[in-house]
């Protein structure tokens, strides 16, 4: 009996945890490998060991770890979480199977190397600098002014990032970040500053196949000024394939991908469309998190992950259906639920209005009952996600209204 043909997850977290069995479902073995000795905290819920049939452990050594893997012949190794891309992009190029190559690695998880690659490349993108110490950072916010973007230079889900419109403010968010860990547990060295992008701000979601670009959903954010966050993520809503906006975002996405080397896998691009035109937040090179692409399989059918899989297993079938837009059968919207303070949570004493809405489909609960509830400030610290789907775009619009109006303080009851 011929053994299965394997694929490798690098770091199978979050929204890449659906992966696993979609492969299965295609007659392929999954194999996880693990980036770091201990996985980031964040993900410890949002994992399934059960899907695998063996667990490599990275510890620093890529010798040993390209051995380890190698003796499992894998047809294929991607990056499942951010954490994982670049380990990723290390073994598929070392063992010649479809890669990214490994030369532009460090540039797709580096905020700071990511956007000066990308002008390199004649891509219009934002002001920055790195900086290591205060008085760097000084000099360039004296010339530049205005509000600007702190971020760690190698982290995501939004994790210390601090939007500032002074030199005080600057040096504040530098100093809470020198120094400390990530979201993936890893020392901050450095910091990275941009000017602060001024529009609207979008999601591309791509799958790439041999440098071909296909673009599987495309998102528009809402952002309040709350919790003493200026632009905190309240939610996203799927639009069209086609509109004057996405033809200018999908082409700006894809000259992204092409000057970071991206010719393999999935990217969940970040971009705001400035008076300027459309400019790279960043951009993450596997599948979009928060189950996003769970939420656009119940919308349009299939997703990131879907496509994902085909364009490592049947990239016949990846190509016949490249040439046609996805399409919308019903409307769908994420809805971030913002905490307005912390507590150990009693109750959601407004939890059945919000399964009342006519489109409410689901609640990605992240905190329950008798957990710690924290105040929302960023990615990692909303309660839950809700999802709204419905044939009717007015209904989604309506519904995600009242799930903002239901939010808050009421919304929330938080043990003495």
């Amino acid at each position: 009996m011929t053994q299965q043909p394997v694929v490798a997850i690098v770091d199978a977290y979050s929204t890449a945890r659906f992966l696993a069995p979609l492969f299965h479902e295609r007659e392929f073995r999954t194999l996880h490998v693990q980036s770091t000795p201990e996985p980031p905290p964040i993900f410890a819920s949002r994992y399934r060991p059960d899907d695998f049939y063996e667990h490599i452990v990275h510890r620093g050594d890529l010798e040993e770890t390209l051995q380890r893997v190698a003796a499992h012949g894998p047809y294929v190794v991607i990056a499942g979480a951010e954490s994982g891309v670049e380990l990723a992009d290390q073994l598929s190029d070392r063992l010649g199977l479809r890669t990214n190559g490994a030369a532009l690695s460090s540039a797709r998880r580096d905020k700071y190397q990511m956007v000066e690659t990308v002008k390199a490349a004649g891509v219009a993108a934002a002001e920055q600098v790195r900086a290591t110490d205060e008085q760097t950072l000084l000099d360039w916010y004296e010339k530049v002014g205005g509000r600007v973007v702190i971020k760690p230079l190698r982290s995501a889900l939004n994790d210390g990032v601090s939007f500032c419109d002074s030199a005080d403010e600057v040096i504040a968010a530098f100093r809470s970040l020198a120094g400390s860990y990530s979201a993936f547990t890893q020392v901050n060295d450095g910091v990275v500053a941009q000017e602060y992008l001024r529009g609207t701000e979008y999601y591309v979601n791509s799958v790439s196949m041999d440098g071909t670009h296909y673009i599987c959903d495309i998102w528009e954010t809402q952002h309040l000024d709350i919790n003493g966050v200026k632009d905190l993520l309240g939610g996203s809503v799927l639009m069209p394939r086609r509109g004057p906006e996405q033809h200018l975002l999908a082409a700006y996405a894809g000259e992204v991908l092409n000057a970071l080397g991206v010719r393999n896998g999935g990217a969940h691009t970040e971009l705001k469309l400035t008076p300027d035109g459309p400019r790279l937040i960043e951009t993450g090179i596997r599948i979009c998190g928060s189950d996003l692409p769970v939420l656009t399989g119940k919308a349009i059918g299939e997703s990131q992950l879907e496509w994902t899989v085909d364009a490592y297993v049947d990239q016949d079938r990846f190509r016949e259906r490249a040439v046609r837009d996805y399409e919308i059968s019903r409307h769908a919207t994420c809805v971030n639920m913002i905490s307005p303070r912390p507590g150990a949570l009693a109750a959601y004493p407004r939890m059945a209005e919000l399964e009342a809405l006519e489109s409410f489909d689901e609640a990605l609960i992240r905190t329950r009952v008798g957990d710690t509830l924290h105040r929302s400030i960023n990615d990692m610290t909303y309660p839950m996600l809700v999802h709204l789907v419905h044939e009717v775009p007015g209904v989604v619009e309506r519904d995600y209204h009242t799930a903002r109006y239901l939010d808050g303080q009421g919304f929330y009851e938080v043990a003495n």
